[in-house]
C-alpha cells in the first residue's frame, strides 16, 4: 500500500516512450493564444491581467537593466502554476514533483543571475561573499560560509517546490483511501474525512498557485542582488 502511493511520483511510460515530454508541453496547449481583435474575450482577458499584474508587482523592486527578464519570469510562473494545478487532477502526473526537473529549471537560471553579477559589477558581486566590517580571524570561515549559501540557492529552489507538491498529494492520497475504507464501515467519519479532502484540495491548489510564485520571486531577488 505504502508503495503504490509513491507510484504516482514515477514517470510514466508508454511502450517504453517516457511522457514526461507529453506533459510538460501540456500547459501550452491548454493557453489560449493571444489574437489580433481589438476585443478579446473573457479568458484571454483575465489571462493578460494576470501577466501584467504579475509583471508589475515583480519587476517594480528591479532595475531598469532587470526587466529583460520578464518575459522569462512570466513565462515561467505561467508554466510552473499550470503544471501544478494540472497535476491535482485524478490520474494525471505532476512533473514539478521531480527533483530532476526543478533542478534543471533553477540551476541554470541561478546561473544566469550570478553570470550576470560577475559580469557587470564583479566586486559588488563578491562583495556579497564577505559582509562590511568582518573580524579578520573571521574572513576565511564566512567567505566559505557565504560561497556554501549561494552554491545551496538552486538546490533549495528545486527541493522547496519538490517537497511542498510531495507532501500534499501524499497526504491527498492518504485521505482519500482512508475516506474510502471508512464509507462501509463508519459512514459518518467517512463524509468527515471527504470535507477535510475537499478543503485539502482546496489548499492544495493554493499551495500550487503560491509554490510557482515563490520559486520565481526568490529568482528575482537573486537577480537584483546581481544587476
Amino acid at each position: 500500500m505504502a508503495l503504490s502511493f509513491f507510484d504516482q511520483f514515477l514517470s510514466p511510460t508508454h511502450l517504453g516512450i517516457p511522457l514526461i515530454a507529453l506533459a510538460l508541453l501540456l500547459p501550452w496547449a491548454l493557453l489560449p493564444t493571444p489574437s489580433g481583435r481589438w476585443l478579446n474575450n473573457r479568458l484571454l482577458t483575465l489571462q493578460g491581467w494576470f501577466v501584467s499584474r504579475f509583471a508589475q508587482q515583480l519587476l517594480t523592486p528591479l532595475n531598469p537593466a532587470g526587466h529583460k527578464w520578464a518575459a522569462i519570469f512570466t513565462c515561467l510562473i505561467v508554466f510552473l502554476m499550470t503544471l501544478n494545478i494540472l497535476g491535482l487532477l485524478p490520474y494525471t502526473f505532476t512533473p514539478t514533483t521531480q527533483l530532476s526537473l526543478n533542478l534543471g529549471l533553477a540551476v541554470p537560471l541561478w546561473l544566469a543571475t550570478v553570470i550576470i553579477g560577475m559580469r557587470n559589477q564583479p566586486t559588488a558581486a563578491l562583495g556579497h561573499l564577505l559582509p562590511e566590517g568582518t573580524p579578520t580571524l573571521l574572513i576565511p570561515v564566512l567567505i566559505v560560509i557565504e560561497t556554501i549559501s549561494l552554491l545551496i540557492r538552486p538546490l533549495a529552489l528545486g527541493v522547496r517546490l519538490t517537497a511542498n507538491l510531495t507532501a500534499g498529494h501524499l497526504l491527498i492520497g492518504l485521505i482519500s483511501t482512508a475516506a474510502v475504507v471508512l464509507l462501509p464501515l463508519m459512514p459518518a467519519v467517512a463524509a468527515l474525512t471527504a470535507v477535510i479532502l475537499f478543503l485539502l484540495t482546496l489548499l492544495e491548489v493554493a499551495v500550487a498557485m503560491i509554490q510557482a510564485y515563490v520559486f520565481v520571486l526568490l529568482l528575482s531577488l537573486y537577480l537584483q542582488e546581481n544587476i
